[in-house]
């Protein structure tokens, strides 16, 4: 509880100096223009997990007993208004080091989900952090000056709206036999947070649900939440599978092949 009232706290104090404009600039592409929102995507891992058939150490959905059974994050992505984005806006190489301090939080809420390496902004492979960083968190400018802040806001939007609890409380829980109306778990988020989600399935078991703000991070809708029936990745009925972790004799610790980037 103390960590989490800390971080916060912080989140508080980022969006102050924030507003007051104690942020710099950084040289954008010229074929990018500044974003219009933010999209936290948050991941269901009895979904993605149940995929799993190899294991490594970086792979959360091989913790045993402590594997994720709630949300966890993707990432908090810069959006336009269009629904494109904008991606790998300028040079940062991602340094975990600068991120030390947020390390607890970040293996808890925004773990790795594969064992794959993904592709960052100049060719080459490297972490699921550094992916979200280089990819996403380079075009979050002006509302981010570098790494730290970027994934120190996250973590605290992502305990701010606890989107799992939320529909615990709503009786949407992990079930590998119950079928929920999707329009009742849209309904659930919209009276908690006055917006629209955006919710994204593979067949019929909820994989992504966003939620989007502005950038001094009130909420949202999201620009592909307007029309339900619009999103055609979802059925009427679907699904909040839960993941049984692989028994740890019959863990493969071998490199499957890498996951796709976002």
């Amino acid at each position: 509880m103390a960590s989490r009232t800390c971080l916060l706290f912080l989140l508080v104090a980022f969006v102050a100096g924030a507003l007051a404009g104690d942020v710099i600039e950084v040289n954008r592409s010229q074929s990018q223009r500044e974003f219009d929102y933010f999209a936290l995507s948050l991941q269901w891992p009895g979904t993605y997990c149940r995929a799993t058939r190899h294991c490594c150490s970086k792979n959360a959905c091989c913790r045993g007993s402590d594997s994720p059974t709630q949300f966890t994050i993707h990432g908090l992505w810069p959006d336009y208004n269009d629904g494109s984005w904008p991606s790998c806006c300028y040079r940062s190489d991602f340094n975990e080091k600068e991120i030390s301090t947020l390390m607890d939080g970040l293996e808890k809420y925004w773990p790795s989900l594969s064992c794959g390496s993904p592709s960052n902004c100049h060719g080459g492979k490297g972490s699921f952090w550094g992916h979200e960083w280089e990819k996403h968190g380079t075009c979050s400018s002006p509302v981010f000056r570098d790494e730290y802040n970027y994934f120190l806001a996250t973590l605290n939007l992502y305990l701010k709206y606890n989107l799992t609890d939320v529909l615990y409380q709503a009786g949407y829980v992990a079930s590998n036999s119950e079928k929920y109306p999707l329009g009742g778990i849209v309904t659930a988020i919209q009276n908690a947070f006055h917006i629209n989600p955006e919710v994204q399935c593979k067949r019929d078991a909820i994989d992504e649900i966003r939620i989007c703000f502005y950038k001094d991070f009130k909420p949202r809708d999201c620009v592909g939440s307007k029309d339900l029936t619009s999103r055609k990745s979802c059925p009427k009925y679907v699904s909040l599978p839960e993941y049984t972790p692989l028994d740890g004799e019959a863990m493969v610790l071998k490199m499957p092949t890498d996951r796709e980037a976002l």
